[in-house]
Order: C-alpha cells, then structure tokens, then sequence
C-alpha cells in the first residue's frame, strides 16, 4: 500500500520543512543541523535533500553542506 502525502507546491511536508529550515540559516548547513532544527531524523534529512538537490532546489556549495536556492525559495510562496 503506498504512502499517502500531503503536497504543497509539488513539495511534501517534509521538504517543506527542510526548505523552511535552510531559509534561516546564514550558512550552507549539514544534515545533523537540519535535523535539529526540523525535529527530523538525520537519515530522513539525507533523502529528502537528495530529491531537493536533484530538483534544484538547494545546491552544495561545500560537500555535506546545503542552501536553498532561489528555485526553492520559490516553492515555499
């Protein structure tokens, strides 16, 4: 039976909230700082941003280290 999930934009509630983290955050930040600020697991974090990255939607300006880009932004209005 497959998961149901809530969409907002074309993001799930998870990449939504790991958008929202990123957009408060004055550096690229790793997996373990998204989890804390979301309340998510490190593993969850690690998935959901390989889809976001894959979609444009942050980048990894150092490895192991993300930012929201402007696309992404825009999927949080």
């Amino acid at each position: 039976m497959a998961c149901k999930r809530k969409k907002t934009e074309g993001l799930d509630d998870v990449q939504k909230q790991i958008l929202e983290a990123l957009t408060t955050m004055d550096e690229p930040a790793g997996c373990k700082v998204i989890a804390e600020a979301t309340g998510l697991t490190v593993p969850k974090v690690n998935g959901k941003l390989r889809g976001l990255k894959n979609r444009g939607w942050v980048q990894s300006p150092i490895k192991g280290k993300y930012v929201i880009t402007e696309e992404g932004r825009g999927q949080l209005k």
